[in-house]
């Protein structure tokens, strides 16, 4: 059981990491997760869960996020040094 415990927290810190990333460039934008959600065709409370780190989302949605944002979608995932072992 511990190690399932471990593989989640690894799971909601990626997904924490992902929703800080997506933040930093929706501020540096200086765009509302409202407007945000528009451009990329999601809801507001979906951009919210998103950069809270509790949404867990589809390919699709990063790449929407990616244009929405105008950055490429490699930008949005945490670096390799940044990544804790799977």
């Amino acid at each position: 059981m511990v190690k399932k415990r471990g593989v989640i927290r690894r799971r909601n810190d990626l997904l924490s990491r992902f929703g800080a990333v997506v933040r930093g460039h929706r501020l540096g934008l200086g765009i509302s997760q409202q407007e945000l959600g528009k451009r990329a065709g999601l809801h507001r409370t979906y951009i919210t869960d998103i950069e809270r780190g509790v949404r867990n989302i589809s390919i699709k949605s990063v790449a929407s996020l990616s244009k929405a944002l105008g950055v490429p979608i490699s930008s949005l995932f945490p670096s390799a040094a940044d990544r804790s072992a799977p």
